[in-house]
């Protein structure tokens, strides 16, 4: 409260409270008086706060994610896809197309993937492209193909799903639901995937705050889906030398704020597969709990993304490093 307060401004302010479903406590200090709320504060209630008399500051003193946050679960969420278990010790190793093309191109970069030590394919069968005339993937046909890989090389599959219509189609298929980066605030989706049992990989939007992604992860928890791991891709920055700027700081941030796992996709990031392993690596020591990696046989036929894509050989050498980086920050891969 400002300090010319009187006791019925406070007053106006408890009542307020009182009618927004929270309980105050009055702190009543040497120069300024205070009154705490508590209860589930939302910015709404916040703004109507400011125009009571008198109220000089309203201060959110919590994290406004709760259910994303280590204050409601101080312990890593451990997540269990098959037989690949995100969250613990183990970093995971996620690879494949960055779209499914062919059936034959399609088992081949999975096969390539298994073999070079993987524990999960991702693929994608519907492809959010800034511009319309660019490859838009093949939709149900390819995620037919994308499970047939899956099933052929006992990976599980994570893919992108870009619309709430396209749930239950996709639950047939994919064994983790993947929201991109410019579905990140897409609240729709983000409640209907809360509302199914697979898991839910949520990528950080192009521009967000990691504030914003915690809420966005938010909308998930809040419907019921506690399978939910997030991703840290690359923002958008004033920086034009590669695709996006990776965020190295997130990843510490969020496993120091948040329950959940944090998997990184330096694919993405840099779009250009010179800089894919350094990043993965330094991805892996600032405590990532796995990589979203892409590859392609031949990247210079790629219809989506062919540039960041990494050859099978050169994925077998990165995970190969990022054991080495594992073992040196007590994990493993």
């Amino acid at each position: 409260m400002k300090e010319s307060h009187t006791d019925e401004d406070i007053e106006k302010v408890k009542e307020k409270a009182i009618q927004q479903g929270h309980e105050p406590l009055v702190i009543f200090g040497v120069e300024r008086s205070v009154v705490a709320v508590s209860g589930k504060v939302n910015d709404d209630h916040r703004a109507v706060m400011k125009l009571l008399p008198n109220v000089s500051r309203v201060i959110p003193v919590g994290k406004p994610y709760k259910l994303a946050s280590k204050n409601y679960k101080k312990e890593n969420s451990i997540i269990q896809i098959q037989n690949l278990s995100i969250g613990g010790d183990e970093i995971a190793i996620i690879a494949g197309p960055d779209s499914a093309e062919t059936q034959e191109q399609t088992i081949e970069t999975a096969m390539a993937a298994k073999d070079a030590g993987s524990n999960g394919l991702r693929g994608g069968a519907f492809k959010p492209r800034t511009s319309p005339y660019s490859f838009q993937g093949l939709g149900e046909d390819g995620l037919k193909m994308l499970k047939e890989a899956s099933e052929i090389t006992s990976l599980p599959l994570f893919s992108e799903i870009m619309d709430a219509q396209h749930l239950s189609m996709m639950e047939k298929y994919v064994d983790v639901l993947q929201v991109g980066a410019r579905n990140m605030q897409n609240f729709k989706l983000l409640e209907a995937v809360g509302e199914s049992k697979l898991p839910v990989l949520l990528k950080r939007g192009l521009s967000a705050t990691l504030d914003e992604l915690l809420l966005a992860s938010e909308y998930i928890l809040s419907r019921g889906n506690e399978n939910v791991m997030l991703c840290e891709r690359g923002i958008r920055t004033y920086e034009t030398a590669t695709r996006n700027t990776f965020d190295i700081n997130a990843i510490p941030f969020l496993k120091q704020n948040s329950h959940l796992p944090v998997i990184a996709d330096p694919s993405h990031a840099t779009g250009d597969n010179t800089l894919v392993e350094p990043v993965a690596l330094a991805a892996i020591a600032a405590g990532a709990d796995g990589l979203l990696i892409e590859i392609h046989p031949r990247p210079d036929e790629a219809l989506c993304d062919g540039p960041q894509a990494l050859l099978p050989s050169e994925l077998e050498t990165l995970i190969n490093k990022a054991s080495i980086v594992a073992k040196a920050v007590g994990r493993s891969l």
